[in-house]
C-alpha cells in the first residue's frame, strides 16, 4: 500500500488536471490535457526517440568524464595540502560561474557538435563528485587509521581497504545528484547551439506553439533522468549493500 500510495497521487492530479482543464475550457495551446500530452508522446514518440539517444549519450559522456577527472582529484586533494590549497580556489571559481553563461563560449569554441553538451554537462555534474569524493576520502577516523597502521599496513593498502571503502557512500550520494544534473547541463548546451536532441526540441516546440509535444519532450527527460539516477542507485546498492541506508531501507520494506 505505501508504494501504491505515490501512484495514487500522481493519478488524482493528473484527474483533477484533466477536469479543471475541460472544465475550464483552456485552449491546448495554454496548457493541453494530460490525455492529449499522452496521446502526443505515444504519436511522436519516434521523433522523442531520436533526439532522447542524443540527449542521452551527451549527458553520459559528460557524466563520465566528471567522474573520470573528479575522483584523481579528489585523491590529489586528500592525498596533499599543498595541492588542495592549490586546486580549490579554481574549482569554487568554476563552480560559481553561471555555466549558462560559458555555454556559448563553448559554441564559439567548438562548433554545434556534440562536444559543447558534453563539456556543458561535465562543469554541471563535475562539482558534486569531486567535492563528496573529497569528504568521504577525509571520513576515516584517526583510530582506525592508527589501527590500520599498527597492523603493518602500507600507504597503498590504507587506501585500497579503508580510505576508498569508506568513502564509497559519500562518493554515490555525489554521483546521485550529478547524474540528475547532467542532463540538465545537455539541454542548457543544446539551448544554445543544437540542431538535434531534446534541448533542441523544446526551443523548435516552443517557438511553434506545439504545447502538447513540449510537455512530452519534458516527460522524456524526464524519464531519462529517472532511469540515470536509479542506474546509480543499483550500482550502489552491488558495490555498498551494507552500508546504513540500504539496511534500512530494506527493513523498512520488511515492516
Amino acid at each position: 500500500m505505501k508504494r501504491l500510495a505515490p501512484l495514487l497521487g500522481i493519478a488524482v492530479f493528473l484527474l483533477a488536471w484533466e477536469g479543471a482543464v475541460r472544465a475550464l475550457r483552456v485552449p491546448a495551446y495554454l496548457l493541453p490535457p494530460p490525455s492529449t500530452i499522452a496521446a502526443t508522446f505515444v504519436s511522436e514518440f519516434p521523433k522523442l526517440l531520436l533526439h532522447g539517444w542524443v540527449t542521452f549519450y551527451e549527458m553520459v559522456l559528460g557524466f563520465a568524464l566528471a567522474v573520470a577527472v573528479a575522483l584523481p582529484l579528489a585523491i590529489g586533494i586528500t592525498s596533499s595540502a599543498r595541492f588542495d590549497r592549490f586546486v580549490m580556489p579554481m574549482l569554487l571559481f568554476f563552480q560559481v560561474v553561471p555555466k549558462v553563461a560559458i555555454a556559448p563560449l563553448f559554441l564559439v569554441w567548438f562548433g554545434v557538435g556534440t562536444l559543447p553538451k558534453v563539456l556543458v554537462a561535465f562543469l554541471i555534474s563535475f562539482f558534486p563528485i569531486v567535492i563528496d569524493a573529497t569528504v568521504g576520502l577525509r571520513s576515516m577516523s584517526g583510530e582506525m587509521r592508527d589501527l590500520a597502521r599498527s597492523m603493518g599496513a602500507s600507504r597503498g593498502q590504507l587506501f585500497a581497504r579503508f580510505r576508498l571503502p569508506g568513502s564509497l557512500p559519500y562518493l554515490f550520494g555525489g554521483l546521485k545528484v550529478a547524474a540528475t544534473l547532467a542532463i540538465a547541463g545537455a539541454v542548457v548546451g543544446e539551448f544554445v547551439g543544437a540542431d538535434k536532441g531534446l534541448g533542441y526540441l523544446l526551443l523548435v516546440t516552443n517557438a511553434t506553439l506545439q504545447t502538447a509535444l513540449m510537455f512530452a519532450t519534458v516527460i522524456a527527460l524526464t524519464i531519462i533522468g529517472l532511469a540515470f539516477f536509479y542506474a546509480v542507485e543499483l550500482c550502489e546498492a552491488v558495490l555498498i549493500p551494507w552500508h546504513v541506508t540500504h539496511r534500512l531501507r530494506d527493513e523498512a520494506a520488511t515492516l
